[in-house]
């Protein structure tokens, strides 16, 4: 499944209501640098796939769009081909870097530790007003899903599971997960466009908010398992579909990934 071209140039506003106070990676996170804004304008354009593997960046240009010399384009780069996100070639030139299987199956263990650990303590330490946050949320998500917007859903999920953080009075957790899943979440945004994909990870957060709600740590718990099981699904349809995007042995990361 190959997927649609979106324009990186167009960017909806969008409303974000109940958005849990919490330290963010990535774009946002850092100073008003005219470096760091090209970093963090860069860094979500690639893991939202608006910049897909293999495409070539060019200093040139960003220096045009942006305004500046090519010094802060070149911090910027640095900063994202420390993270994997690009590759720099001195004698090709910078493009964005292929998603590396390897990667996955570590994030999602590391993501499914700390997460449970999270859900868990929410369930029994969620306010009211955290737990109603957490319903507001899955209305962004529903309406993401009637609208088919794939950033804004990704968007609320991302706050979604932050506020389950706070929530737990872990807000930290959720910090460093975002650290170390940045290649699956490349991953996810290839998956997004799947008939129902959207809507089943709604029902999915639904359950996980019914078991907050009702106490039970050991329903939410295993309603997050399921949740993060989807990540790996498609890992053996789409590498073959998009073989430009990635690298590394399919069937190791299966073996891996299996519970």
């Amino acid at each position: 499944m190959m997927i649609n071209g979106d324009d990186p140039t167009e960017k909806r506003a969008r409303t974000r209501n109940a958005r849990p106070s919490v330290m963010r990676t990535g774009p946002g996170a850092n100073g008003n640098s005219t470096s760091a804004l090209i970093y963090q304008t860069l860094r979500r354009d690639i893991i939202s796939l608006h910049r897909k593997p293999g495409d070539p960046i060019a200093e040139k240009e960003l220096a045009a769009t942006f305004g500046v010399s090519r010094t802060p384009i070149r911090e910027a780069l640095l900063r994202l081909a420390a993270e994997h996100l690009v590759e720099i070639a001195p004698q090709s030139g910078t493009f964005v870097a292929r998603i590396p299987l390897a990667a996955l199956p570590e994030a999602i263990v590391i993501r499914r530790a700390l997460e449970e650990l999270a859900v868990k303590s929410a369930a029994g330490n969620a306010s009211r007003s955290q737990i109603a946050m957490l319903e507001a949320n899955l209305e962004r998500q529903r309406e993401a899903v009637a609208s088919d917007d794939r950033d804004a859903f990704h968007d609320a999920d991302e706050d979604f599971h932050a506020t389950i953080a706070v929530a737990a009075g872990y807000p930290g957790i959720w910090a460093i997960v975002q650290q170390v899943k940045l290649q699956v979440d490349r991953y996810r945004h290839l998956t997004l466009p799947q008939p129902g994909r959207m809507a089943r990870l709604v029902d999915e957060h639904a359950a996980i908010i019914q078991a907050i709600r009702d106490r039970d740590a050991v329903r939410a718990v295993a309603s997050l398992d399921v949740h993060l099981d989807g990540l790996v699904d498609g890992l053996d349809e789409f590498p073959s579909q998009n073989p430009g995007y990635f690298y590394g042995d399919v069937k190791a990361i299966q073996r891996k990934t299996e519970p």
